[in-house]
C-alpha cells in the first residue's frame, strides 16, 4: 500500500482487520454466544449430544453455572445457568442464531433429527439452499443453514 493510501485509509477509519468496515468499532470475528438455560444439564446434553458440539473446560469456580462449547475455531458457545423466565418470540421469524451446515447436507441432518425425536421445520429458500429449524430445551431457536446453492 502507497503512504497516500494509507492516509486515506486512516483518514476514513478503515480497520484493516475488520473484514471491511468503514467505521465503528473494528470487530474482527465472532468469539462467543452466551446464552442463559433453566436446565443446565439438560442444555449441555443437547448440545453435547445432539448437535455434537465439543465440550470445553471451564475454570473450577464456574462449573456449577457454566458449560462451553466449540462451535469452530475461535467459536464458542457459552451455557449460563439462570434462565428464570421462558425463551419468547421463539419462532423462525423472531429472534434465532444460525449455523453453516454443509451443502447437500441437509436430507441427511433430516434424517438424523427424525431418528433422534427433535422437532424440526425444513424449507428452502429462494435461491435453492436448504434451511432447517429446530429448537433446543429452552426454546432457542438454531437455524442450520447450507450455503447458497451452485
Amino acid at each position: 500500500m502507497n503512504f497516500s493510501k494509507f492516509i486515506l485509509v486512516l483518514c476514513l477509519g478503515v480497520s484493516f482487520g475488520s473484514f471491511g468496515q468503514a467505521k465503528g468499532i473494528p470487530v474482527q470475528q465472532y468469539n462467543h454466544v452466551g446464552l442463559y438455560v433453566k436446565d443446565l444439564q439438560a442444555s449441555a446434553k443437547f448440545y453435547r449430544e445432539i448437535i455434537g458440539l465439543q465440550p470445553l473446560g471451564v475454570p473450577d469456580n464456574l462449573v456449577a453455572i457454566r458449560r462451553w462449547f466449540q462451535i469452530a475455531p475461535g467459536q464458542e458457545l457459552h451455557l449460563l445457568l439462570g434462565r428464570n423466565e421462558p425463551v419468547t418470540n421463539n419462532d423462525k421469524n423472531g429472534g434465532h442464531f444460525s449455523w453453516t451446515i454443509p451443502a447437500k447436507s441437509a436430507d441427511s441432518i433430516e434424517a438424523y433429527l427424525k431418528e433422534k425425536g427433535v422437532p424440526y421445520h425444513r424449507q428452502q429458500r429462494f435461491d435453492g439452499a436448504f434451511q432447517i429449524y429446530i429448537t433446543d430445551p429452552d426454546g432457542y431457536v438454531i437455524e442450520l443453514n447450507e450455503p447458497k446453492a451452485q
